[in-house]
């Protein structure tokens, strides 16, 4: 699978988060923001690998037409993903 820009910008945009909620540890910010913004980045981390796997699906459900196999697997295989991502 080939992974888009769109996907490494989404990356470096939750980087910058986690690096932003170090920050706020370093300088004593109060916990509860810190842990406002560690449930952003987790929300992110979720929403990124929800992409990563949609279009994973998508390549292998056009893979597998065109290779005559059953897409019923690529499937299959997309959900067990997100099922060990939780």
């Amino acid at each position: 699978m080939e992974y888009s820009q769109e996907m490494k910008n989404r990356l470096r945009r939750l980087e910058g988060q986690v690096r932003g909620v170090i920050k706020m540890m370093d300088e004593g910010k109060y916990c509860k923001d810190v842990v406002t913004q560690l449930s952003a980045v987790r929300s992110a981390v979720d929403r990124a690998i929800g992409l990563i796997v949609a279009k994973n699906l998508e390549s292998c459900i056009q893979n597998s037409k065109e290779d005559g196999m059953n897409a019923e697997e690529a499937i299959q295989e997309a959900v067990n993903m997100l099922v060990k991502s939780r």
